[in-house]
């Protein structure tokens, strides 16, 4: 047989290809604002009568297919990949050469004069897109790319793809979006003012002036809260994992709650507590006659707010690192003679290291990102998320300052994560092995272990004071100065009414509530199946590019949700891609936000599962999609429901991805509390935080029950083993 041939079926090829040919012949190639049934012929128009009444560019999207066809007859991969290549070469080009905004191919818009005015793709043009790169996929499968494996080569096609057009074009539209005037020429001098800006790069507060620039308050409150959360969640993991704390469930509870809580929700709390108005300022003024004020707002409120809601999450990553420490090292050097400080100090916090880098990352991100806190609590200390957002909606709207500023806030993480690779650098921090792993873990020093608790124990009385304002505060007329019992909040926000019609949603926060949980369920098994599948492709396969094709799916987590949704109204206001205004963009925003957390708890999963099931499949004849369904799924289900819970919870809690993105007709619950915070209508806000955190809560719940839990490890062992040894009670 002649190389570049195959002699597998392309039963499969022909079937895609009569796909791409429906796609220009039977499919509406543009956007329709109505939709396909209450669209007109002339809007609903396919490519190829299109390219007959006045686009004829459209009519070169025709010569690919029939190359194609070719290729399939002839069984030639070669013909099928340039085939394929093509069709998507020349859909780019004249998607986004023929458009009247940003960048475009002047030579190719002279060609085909007349064709500025381009309206945005529609379903035509995305199924011509895949079928494109199916085609592709057959090809280079047919040439013995990924084993031949059709199923691994397209996958790792439409993840590849997906990433570039809704991660990695979003962040080119903001990169190139810095460099231009408002016209949208290229200004490079404009680019050098915007960026050296002293709003930015200011230093007058060491001269005594009220306040730094934006880039400086950010880096110092995230270093702050970095440092701080990581020593309390440090404080936290060791209390729970080294002593006899007397209410572990309630670490668990207080684990789970920033995950399930609005993240600006705190700071209104911590304004109904310690603001002028404040329950503790009334207190304090009529116990000891001591002045109101604003401190609240600013620097100290932020650190306050932003420990609240991350210390947990750095509690989580170092209790699972805590409980992966070997007891046997920490016996062999009390076996040495070692003291509990030294043993601590040389034994136990050197392995913890990646644990502390990593639960510093997290914070530091998350502080840099966080957008509800400095919105609520800022005053005049602005950081760079507040500032991106005021670029955009203040009176100057000035996109290219807003991308100025992104820029900026994406290189401080990107900073970070290659900081915390070079602290960690290339030391082996391995303790688990194939061996037995017998002992009990250390016991902490005394002076350690008072300092935890000495940390731990105030925390916990703010933590507890703070959701309790946010689950009784809106049941009362104004928490702190009337605590009369009312349900004026509740009715405002979720009146049901009875009219003429019927019963009928009167609350004003019904329809953001609506449409919160209709976006969250819509992106929920997508971001899942998206993440599992990737998660798959990286742990069960080998191929050209797979650590970039690693990075590429990980970045959005690196990316601030602040600078997603800069980006993403940069990219998805204007053809080719227009999203905005939909609720479309808030879907694809939160699948492409919250994948990497599918992923790693994919790759988490797979990691348990031995190789030999997949060619136990493999060897009796079935490929690589069967495999995934019907063995690799079945396992994978608790990674599945991690997966789909975060997706749920993080698409109602979020709001700096989404504050850029939603429109009149498509609110999201955070936004409306934001909203209401702004105009001191506290009680709403609070109830309806209230009612966000009851309904994931219930969904926590009713997924854990679904799933269940498994119970494995050496400590739940001995649990059970000293359980079974105690010694039975009298006359049983």
């Amino acid at each position: 047989m002649r190389k570049g041939t195959s002699s597998r079926a392309p039963h499969g090829a022909w079937l895609w290809w009569t796909a791409a040919v429906a796609a220009v012949l039977v499919l509406p190639w543009y956007g329709l604002e109505r939709g396909v049934l209450g669209a007109s012929w002339a809007e609903a128009r396919p490519a190829l009568f299109q390219g007959l009444s006045g686009r004829p560019w459209l009519l070169l999207l025709i010569p690919p297919l029939l190359l194609a066809a070719w290729g399939i007859a002839a069984r030639s991969s070669r013909l099928l990949v340039w085939a394929g290549g093509l069709a998507l070469a020349w859909l780019v080009a004249e998607a986004f050469g023929l458009r009247t905004h940003g960048l475009r191919l002047d030579a190719l818009a002279a060609i085909f004069e007349g064709s500025a005015g381009q309206p945005p793709l529609g379903w035509g043009a995305l199924f011509y897109a895949v079928t494109a790169m199916m085609l592709v996929a057959y090809g280079l499968a047919w040439r013995g790319w990924c084993g031949g494996e059709v199923f691994t080569v397209g996958a790792i096609g439409l993840v590849c793809g997906s990433i570039l057009v809704f991660v990695g074009y979003p962040i080119a539209c903001v990169l190139v979006s810095a460099f231009q005037d408002n016209a949208g020429a290229v200004d490079l001098p404009l680019f050098a003012e915007k960026i050296a800006d002293s709003s930015i790069w200011g230093l007058d507060c060491l001269a005594g002036a009220r306040g730094c620039g934006v880039a400086w308050n950010s880096l110092a409150l995230a270093t702050i809260v970095g440092v701080l959360s990581t020593l309390l969640g440090l404080a936290f993991a060791l209390i729970s994992a080294r002593t006899r704390f007397p209410f572990p469930r309630l670490l668990r509870i207080i684990s789970m709650l920033p995950v399930i809580t609005p993240p600006f929700v705190i700071g209104l709390a911590l304004i109904l507590l310690f603001g002028r108005s404040g329950m503790v300022s009334n207190l304090l003024r009529d116990l000891f006659d001591l002045p109101r004020s604003r401190w609240i707002y600013g620097m100290p409120g932020l650190v306050i707010a932003q420990l609240l809601a991350f210390t947990p999450i750095s509690y989580l990553v170092l209790l699972g690192v805590l409980k992966g420490v070997s007891p046997s090292l920490e016996e062999a050097s009390s076996t040495l003679r070692s003291g509990r400080w030294r043993t601590f100090r040389h034994v136990t916090w050197p392995l913890i290291r990646p644990g502390l880098a990593n639960a510093f990352l997290i914070a530091f991100i998350e502080s840099l990102a966080d957008f509800g806190n400095p919105m609520v609590l800022g005053g005049n200390f602005r950081v760079l998320s507040t500032a991106i957002y005021f670029a955009v909606v203040g009176a100057a709207h000035d996109q290219g300052q807003a991308a100025v500023l992104a820029i900026v806030l994406l290189t401080f993480t990107l900073s970070a994560f290659l900081l915390q690779r070079l602290w960690l650098g290339r030391r082996s921090y391995v303790t688990v092995s194939g061996k037995g792993d017998s002992g009990l873990p250390a016991r902490l020093p005394h002076g350690l272990r008072v300092a935890c608790y000495g940390a731990v124990i105030p925390w916990l009385v703010l933590t507890t004071a703070v959701y309790g304002i946010i689950l009784a505060g809106g049941f009362v007329k104004s928490i702190g100065t009337d605590n009369t019992p009312t349900l004026e909040h509740f009715l405002t926000a979720f009146r049901i009414e009875h009219g003429v019609s019927g019963w009928f949603l009167a609350g004003s926060a019904w329809s953001s509530l609506l449409t919160t949980l209709q976006v969250a369920l819509m992106s929920m098994p997508l971001t899942a199946a998206l993440g599992i599948l990737t998660a798959y492709l990286l742990s069960r396969q080998r191929f050209a590019g797979r650590a970039l094709f690693e990075f590429m799916t990980m970045m959005s987590f690196a990316i601030p949700g602040t600078v997603i949704g800069i980006s993403y109204i940069l990219a998805f206001n204007v053809p080719p891609i227009e999203l905005t205004g939909t609720a479309m963009i808030m879907v694809v925003a939160f699948i492409f936000r919250n994948m990497p957390v599918g992923i790693r708890a994919g790759i988490a999963g797979l990691a348990q599962v031995d190789k030999s099931l997949d060619e136990a499949s493999l060897t009796l004849g079935a490929r690589s999609a069967a495999t995934l369904r019907r063995v690799i799924l079945p396992i994978l289900r608790p990674a599945i429901a991690t997966s789909m819970v975060y997706a749920f919870v993080r698409a109602i809690t979020s709001v700096s991805a989404v504050i850029f993105l939603v429109s009149g007709e498509y609110n999201l619950a955070t936004v409306y509390i934001v909203g209401r915070a702004e105009f001191g209508e506290h009680g709403i806000a609070i109830v309806y935080s209230a009612v966000l955190i009851a309904i994931m809560v219930t969904a926590l719940l009713a997924i854990q029950a679904l799933v269940g839990e498994r119970k494995i490890g050496r400590r739940e062992v001995e649990r059970e083993a000293a359980v079974a040894a105690r010694p039975a009670p009298a006359g049983v």
